[in-house]
């Protein structure tokens, strides 16, 4: 059976169901989780995502996530999409919820950020590969050469990560 995704109202509520190819090919506003992944010394995962993905191919990414499946709950969303994509597990923290929207993208946002202990487990599908970066190199790439990056994780988490003063709550400093 097709995955069916979660449609968001403007008000950010769920008002329907369709399967992801409609949802991509009509843009239609969907839900969709983002999860900052750190590492005990205070890095972030970046990726890049494979050339097979349906959005965005080939570009880097700092966050594991995607779309809200109907019916699914958006917390667990997050788990099972950090579980996929990048074999991690560990608590979840909220960010809230914002909206994205550009050309082949409308979604209600539903942010978290984690700690990663342990390896990783990238999903070939999904993940070509990656690596730890500091915030402030992270920043330093992403304002060097914006377009190198998913331009919703750069409008969604990059403000807050600035905020951060180059230290992730990870670190409790």
């Amino acid at each position: 059976m097709e995955e069916q995704a979660a449609l968001y109202s403007e008000r950010g509520t769920v008002i329907g169901r369709a399967p992801r190819p409609r949802v991509r090919a009509e843009n239609l506003r969907h839900g969709a989780t983002g999860i900052v992944v750190f590492n005990p010394q205070d890095r972030i995962y970046v990726h890049q995502r494979t050339w097979s993905k349906d959005l965005y191919p080939g570009l880097f990414d700092f966050t594991a996530g995607g779309v809200i499946q109907a019916g699914e709950d958006p917390f667990e969303s997050a788990r099972r999409e950090a579980a996929e994509e990048l074999g991690v597990r560990g608590e979840l923290v909220s960010l809230g919820e914002a909206d994205y929207a550009d050309a082949r993208a409308r979604y209600r946002a539903f942010r978290y950020w984690m700690i990663a202990n342990g390896p990783l487990k990238l999903q070939a599908e999904e993940v070509l590969g990656g690596e730890w970066l500091e915030v402030s190199a992270l920043i330093a790439q992403a304002a060097a050469d914006p377009g190198r990056f998913m331009p919703d994780a750069v409008a969604l988490f990059l403000p807050w990560l600035a905020s951060l003063d180059a230290l992730p709550p990870a670190s409790g400093r």
